[in-house]
């Protein structure tokens, strides 16, 4: 491919790369495209991880794409399941020639002189090929894929047995029968532990502080009820819908009324564990979602723990021992086996160098315009999902939103669109995401920032985005339009004005 010019390059080849590609067939036909992904096989997350149990912790109407109904019967699907519904889209949309494995994007360069990116790729191989586009569509995640969190915890050398991140689980790792010890309270841990607990001797989940942890039916009887008497597409917009409207209904009333919210999240704990339980294992310190939930379908993990096959400490670690942990209340568990599901580390743009005519882009820096793409950087887009909803939701309203951007550049014979900040630089800015987690806490320097006004603020709100990225003018005043070599520098001060004024 070396050399080669293309109208868009599509980084990643996982949920939202697929996704982004089919939006661009069926809405800028003939454009010519690549997706390059790193790995060898499709899927990302959904193949990367490949620890036990390994599921969606979001409904799979909603996870699932906008243009390909979900027909399993499972809402909570399982990794398998989710790699088989992503290779029958590449499949239908005969994306299979589109999609260059082994091809990790090393650096990509902007150019205004010629109004295109200069992508390096590092080949499986090792060597270096080079492409061109106009338009970078990164859809790469937010994560990186070569190094989990890991914090380096005293004694792990003195340890007998394996120490596995679940992100490099091993193939040949055998727990049947042995007790393991897994740290973390996200939704890794309580994936992992009721799967492990089928076979292991026991499982305790050592966590520092409790998760809200939400059971939900792995089956949606709606969407069952649907199928039976309305044709698939209109069974699945139905199912789809139902789960949106819900999900803001809480996320908002959980905002609003936090005291009440928790109150009935700890009560549904105690549905499911019965009047004796222990809520200190359970009761957060903060609000909900101001950390996500954590979804266990069918009651599983709550099963686990009332059968004695798994349980929950909650303390903090002062050693490891030979065999096992010792906590800093004094207390030792044992292990011969332990699972640092501790997090991921956060990237933004992946592990690439990305520069804007010679300039290194520094992310912290940039300012988030519509949720798609950053201020100063052309012909530049990023697939970033919901934090209270399902990603895909805002990785189809995103890919809309490029083709809608694509197609308004080649109408003007404006090959060049810029986010542009106002010249007196008036926006306050704050953290893009507002969550207290950890993986966020740790990367927050390195990520963008949002505005305090449209379009430089995020919604959170799909039925917002829906108006915001598919319906509201492409040419807003803020996104600059420009021919190669023209100089983007900021918007007048008359503009801002004028902006300001409407926005009031």
């Amino acid at each position: 491919m070396e050399n080669k010019i293309l109208d868009v390059l599509i980084v990643g080849a996982g949920l939202s790369g697929i996704g982004a590609a089919v939006h661009l067939t069926k809405k800028c036909p003939g454009k010519s495209f690549a997706i390059v992904e790193a790995r060898e096989r499709l899927g990302g997350t959904w193949d990367l991880f490949r620890y036990p149990g390994i599921r969606s912790d979001s409904d799979m109407y909603t996870l699932g794409y906008n243009f390909k109904p979900w027909t399993a019967r499972r809402a909570i699907a399982d990794a398998p399941s989710i790699l088989e519904y992503l290779n029958e889209t590449v499949d239908e949309y005969g994306l299979q020639d589109k999609i260059l494995f082994n091809h990790k994007v090393i650096d990509a360069n902007w150019s205004s002189e010629e109004a295109l990116w200069t992508v390096s790729l590092q080949c499986g191989d090792g060597s270096i090929d080079t492409v061109k586009c106009n338009f970078l569509h990164m859809c790469s995640g937010y994560y990186s894929y070569e190094e989990g969190h890991n914090p380096d915890f005293p004694g792990k050398a003195d340890f007998a047995g394996p120490i596995v991140h679940p992100q490099f689980w091993p193939e040949d790792l055998d727990y049947s029968g042995k007790k393991v010890v897994v740290i973390g309270s996200g939704a890794t841990a309580v994936t992992l532990i009721p799967s492990m607990a089928e076979t292991a001797e026991h499982v305790t989940m050592l966590q520092r502080s409790p998760t809200y942890i939400v059971s939900r039916p792995g089956e949606d009887k709606w969407a069952l009820r649907f199928r039976k008497f309305l044709p698939a597409k209109l069974a699945y917009l139905l199912t789809r819908w139902k789960n949106v409207l819900m999900g803001i209904f809480m996320f908002n009333l959980a905002r609003k009324k936090p005291a009440a919210f928790k109150g009935r999240l700890l009560e549904m704990v105690r549905e499911e564990m019965g009047p004796d339980v222990d809520m200190t294992n359970f009761t957060p310190s903060y609000n909900p979602w101001d950390q996500r939930l954590c979804l266990v379908p069918d009651s599983d993990l709550f099963d686990s723990i009332k059968s004695g096959k798994a349980s929950i400490v909650t303390d903090h670690v002062e050693t490891f021992t030979k065999n096992g942990i010792k906590l800093k209340s004094g207390k030792t568990l044992e292990a011969d086996v332990i699972v640092t599901a501790t997090g991921l580390k956060m990237l933004t743009g992946g592990s690439a160098t990305i520069s804007v005519d010679g300039k290194l882009v520094k992310f912290g820096d940039k300012i988030n315009y519509k949720g798609v793409m950053f201020s100063g950087i052309p012909n530049f887009g990023m697939t970033m999902g919901y934090t209270n909803a399902s990603w895909t939701l805002k990785a189809d309203l995103t890919s809309e939103y490029v083709c809608r951007l694509i197609n308004y550049m080649d109408k003007n014979g404006t090959p060049i669109a810029t986010p542009t900040l106002p010249a007196d630089g008036l926006i306050g800015t704050e953290p893009m995401l507002d969550f207290s987690s950890g993986y966020v806490q740790r990367a927050i320097k390195n990520l963008p920032k949002q505005g305090d006004r449209k379009p430089w603020r995020l919604n959170q709100n799909f039925p917002k985005d829906i108006i915001n990225l598919r319906h509201k003018a492409v040419d807003d005043g803020v996104m600059v339009f420009s021919k190669p070599g023209a100089v983007i520098a900021s918007l007048p001060k008359k503009q801002l004005e004028a902006e300001t004024i409407a926005a009031e």
